[in-house]
């Protein structure tokens, strides 16, 4: 069908080859990559196989599958994870998903448990480990719930600990008293020892320092001396420490606004980009750059909105930039590429081939527009047309709008084809994702500009931007969706209780009330609404001004609720107490919770199920008959006129 015999079809109805099940089926995400000498390892997380993460290895042309296939190579340190693995001389070391137990993996030997079994279930958690030189240590992070007995209230501890590889179990903690550490690297010659430290009520993108110490390595022990702290503090975030080839200690700080290089003992930067190096740390095991055998760094940059990589113009998504000598390494994504490895001059592995032209995924436009009442406020998104090759719409109409908040708040729109978003602009939505004010890759000032503001700063500018559509004639001024998850949730329950810009809703797992947030999260972020919204309890009137559940009066858009049954980080009663209070006043509302299912969903049925029901309940509220999949759901409270 060519461009002059398109079908005419409303906004909504495009029939699309984009499906449910292609968002898991064959496709897979990789998480991080480490080069080993001439191999390469990465991660592999399978939505197929119910978000399963696997460790690949390539070798002299030849890839496979080490881990065995029983294993899920994931840590709940932070309950986020990540860093869960790393990869030398031939060797992996893992956490096992089932017991958070450390294991050594090496070629054609069965899996060595390293990590003594825990007074309780899962109460060691181990991330970010790195081998000592001399072979007989591994350093990771430790987060250790022991002390807390049965007593979830009770925070658990963090440290960093040495763990032999030898099997026998033996620990060693080398750091302890901090609040939160990350980042742990040894020096080329493993004579020191560096890591990242931050304190309550800081998140480590707020204030965190760079910490170094000697180290001493040996088969009977391990020990560390000479601790002192070399950079970071004052409103000041120290992230990915790193160490070049001659033993240089490097880091990233935002000292002058955006996250750039800096080496021990410079006040400038080593290498300052046209954008910004670092991003917050939510999970372990981030590197953002690399040193080759002559010390010259590369690195990633954020820009626009959008992620950069020297030399690899084609790119907009890069993760885990490493080195092994001059063999570099990363995963890279675009616009119309799903993530794929790079080692040593070649991609070593394939993405899966999408069974559809690249005339359903555009490049997104970037946009900045005017927000929160003040000349100079600006904010960013990315803003995605319906791309259909074979379909368009009567002409006068216009397309609903998809406004997507993303979660964190400390985040940022996703710079690489998304199928789950491709999967509404082939039906005739449009999407915008939003880089509200608080969100990462503008430097530290803008991230700033949600502090005591979240709820009012997300929810502005996702108001906004809508508004700033509907102004240009992109979109359909009556039906304006807002979109998101955890805390992108929240602001979706915000604008829709203190504003009347939006006609309908959709949250994953978001925060209804506040304070109820503030008594039941976990250890990492148990402090973050400090900054966010006030100190808790002092500031208790603000949390209940805030918090959507009470403020019920301002609910009038229909709303679709859906949570994770096993969910620890927003618990299941957050999404619950905004159904029912919604159902009491006899609004329409649509909720399903997913049984197994924690903070964001991974099994394949899930994600297959939510997106189908997320579609019919948009054709229930809109009035019109999405074309083939969807899953029928129930919409309490609707009235026909709806």
């Amino acid at each position: 069908m060519t461009q002059h015999q398109r079908q005419e079809a409303p906004y909504g109805t495009w029939a699309s080859p984009i499906t449910a099940e292609m968002l898991i089926s064959g496709g897979s995400s990789i998480t991080e990559v480490v080069p080993d000498g001439d191999s390469v390892w990465w991660a592999e997380s399978r939505p197929s196989e119910g978000g399963r993460i696997a460790i690949m290895r390539w070798q002299d042309d030849v890839t496979r599958e080490v881990t065995p296939v029983e294993t899920n190579v994931r840590t709940l340190m932070h309950e986020y994870g990540g860093g869960a693995w790393w990869a030398g001389n031939g060797t992996l070391w893992y956490v096992d998903y089932a017991d958070q137990r450390l294991r050594s993996l090496e070629p054609g030997q069965s899996p060595r448990l390293l990590s003594p079994a825990p007074a309780r279930e899962r109460a060691l958690r181990y991330a970010d480990m790195r081998p000592t030189p001399d072979g007989h240590w591994l350093i990771a992070v430790v987060e250790r719930h022991d002390s807390a007995g049965d007593d979830e209230a009770v925070m658990p501890e963090n440290l960093i600990m040495a763990i032999a590889t030898d099997g026998s179990g033996n620990c060693i903690e080398l750091a302890t008293g901090s609040d939160f550490y990350g980042s742990p690297c040894i020096a080329p010659d493993g004579r020191s020892l560096a890591w990242v430290e931050w304190q309550h009520p800081n998140m480590p993108w707020d204030d965190s320092c760079l910490k170094l110490a000697q180290l001493e390595s040996s088969a009977e022990g391990i020990a560390i001396s000479d601790t002192r702290e070399v950079a970071g503090g004052q409103n000041e975030s120290i992230v990915e420490p790193s160490w070049s080839p001659d033993g240089t200690l490097h880091y990233l700080s935002d000292r002058s606004d955006l996250w750039q290089l800096y080496a021990l003992g410079q006040a400038e930067p080593v290498l300052q980009v046209d954008g910004e190096i670092g991003y917050p740390p939510w999970v372990h095991g981030l590197m953002r750059y690399g040193f080759d055998t002559r010390g010259k760094a590369l690195a990633a940059c954020f820009k626009g909105g959008i992620d950069h990589l020297p030399g690899f113009p084609e790119g907009t998504s890069f993760h885990s930039v490493r080195f092994s000598g001059d063999r570099l390494a990363f995963s890279c994504a675009s616009w119309t590429q799903e993530s794929a490895v790079y080692f040593d001059g070649q991609w070593v592995s394939t993405p899966r081939r999408l069974p559809f032209s690249d005339d359903f995924l555009p490049a997104p436009e970037v946009i900045s527009f005017p927000t929160g009442g003040n000349a100079d406020d600006t904010a960013h998104a990315l803003y995605y047309a319906p791309a259909h090759p074979d379909y368009q719409a009567p002409a006068g109409t216009r397309p609903p709008l998809i406004v997507l908040a993303h979660g964190g708040p400390t985040s940022a729109a996703r710079s690489q084809v998304s199928l789950a978003q491709r999967f509404w602009t082939s039906r005739g939505f449009a999407v915008v994702d939003v880089n509200y004010r608080g969100s990462s890759g503008f430097g530290r000032a803008y991230r700033k500009k949600l502090e005591g503001e979240w709820g009012i700063a997300d929810v502005q500018d996702c108001v906004a931007v809508a508004n700033y559509l509907v102004a240009r004639g992109d979109v359909d001024a009556d039906r304006l969706i807002i979109r998101g998850g955890s805390a992108g949730g929240f602001t979706v329950l915000s604008a829709l209780a203190f504003h009347d810009t939006f006609t309908a809703g959709t949250s994953l797992y978001g925060v209804a009330d506040l304070e109820a947030l503030a008594n039941d999260t976990h250890k990492f972020e148990s402090r973050y609404l400090d900054s966010l919204i006030g100190a808790w309890p002092q500031d208790a009137e603000v949390y209940a001004e805030r918090s959507p559940i009470n403020h019920l009066e301002g609910f009038s858009a229909p709303m679709i609720v859906m949570q994770g049954s096993d969910d620890r980080i927003v618990p299941p009663n957050q999404s619950r107490m905004i159904v029912d209070a919604l159902d009491a006043r006899k609004l329409p509302v649509a909720y399903l919770e997913f049984d197994g299912e924690q903070h964001g969903f991974r099994q394949a049925s899930t994600i297959m199920t939510a997106i189908r029901s997320e579609l019919s309940f948009y054709g229930q509220v809109f009035g019109f008959e999405p074309s083939g999949e969807t899953v029928p759901v129930d919409i309490r409270n609707l009235s026909p006129e709806c």
